[in-house]
C-alpha cells in the first residue's frame, strides 16, 4: 500500500491570504473553461495512458488538498488503484451484483463492468463520517444538512480531478457501485467509519465522445437585477 502522508507539515496555499489583492496574478477563465468544456463522460478505455503513476498521484493529491469543504472540514478520502488493484476491484464489483442484479439483467451489467476494467486505474471516493458525525453534535441547529454538504464535498473533488485528468489526455467515467463497500473495506484495509460515494475509472482515451445535448437555458438560468 502507498500512502501519502504529511504528519509534520500543514500544507498552504502558494499564495498568501494576507498578499494585497494586486499582487495576486491570476490566470485568465479561458484555459479554466477549456477544460471544463474538454470534460466528457468516456467509457470506452485502455490501459496505454502517457502518464506516469506519480503524475496520477499528484493529481489526486492536488485535488485533495485544494479542494473546499463545508467549515473546511475535509471530510474527503481518496484511495488510489492502479493496474493488478484496479482489476481486483472491477473483480469484486462483478462478483458482489451478480447476486444483486436480476440474472436478465446481468448480461449488460457484466458488459458495463468489462469495459471499467479494460481502463488503467480506479479512484475511490469516500466520505469520513466520523467527521461528520462531530460537527452534527457540535453544530446541531444544522446537523440534518451536514451530510448532504459532505456529499457536495466528495462531489467537488470528484469533478476537480476528472478535469485535471482529462487535461493531461486521459479519459475517464464516474461510476457509484457503493454497493461492492464491503469487499473494498476488506481487501483494502479501508475504515469502516468511511463512507464509499463513487468510482472514478481512468485510462487511454479509445474513442471521442460526440456532441453534448444541451436542454435549451430557458429555465436553468435566472437573471434578477441585470
Amino acid at each position: 500500500m502507498f500512502e501519502i502522508t504529511s504528519p509534520n507539515q500543514t500544507h498552504k496555499s502558494a499564495r498568501s491570504p494576507n498578499s494585497p489583492l494586486q499582487h495576486r496574478i491570476m490566470p485568465s477563465s479561458e484555459a479554466f473553461w477549456e477544460a471544463v468544456e474538454a470534460r466528457r463522460s468516456l467509457h470506452c478505455l485502455g490501459k496505454n495512458v502517457g502518464i506516469s503513476d506519480d503524475k496520477i498521484i499528484e493529481l489526486v493529491t492536488k485535488t485533495v488538498l485544494n479542494s473546499p469543504s463545508a467549515f473546511n472540514s475535509q471530510t474527503s478520502r481518496l484511495v488510489v488503484l492502479l493496474k493488478d488493484e484496479h482489476d481486483q476491484l472491477w473483480d469484486y464489483v462483478l462478483e458482489v451484483y451478480r447476486r444483486l442484479v436480476p440474472p436478465e439483467a446481468f448480461a449488460r451489467t457484466e458488459g458495463r463492468v468489462a469495459l471499467f476494467k479494460a481502463a488503467y486505474a480506479t479512484v475511490l471516493f469516500f466520505e469520513d463520517t466520523t467527521i461528520v458525525k462531530g460537527l452534527q453534535q457540535k453544530f446541531t441547529a444544522i446537523s440534518d444538512d451536514l451530510p448532504v454538504w459532505s456529499q457536495h464535498t466528495s462531489a467537488i473533488h470528484q469533478y476537480i480531478l476528472w478535469t485535471a485528468i482529462e487535461a493531461e489526455g486521459l479519459g475517464a467515467n464516474l461510476q457509484h457501485y457503493v454497493a461492492v463497500d464491503g469487499k473494498v473495506k476488506e481487501h483494502w484495509k479501508v475504515p469502516e467509519e468511511w463512507e464509499l460515494t463513487a468510482q472514478l475509472v481512468i485510462g487511454s482515451r479509445v474513442t471521442e465522445p460526440g456532441p453534448k445535448v444541451q436542454k435549451p437555458l430557458e429555465g436553468r438560468v435566472i437573471v434578477h437585477g441585470k
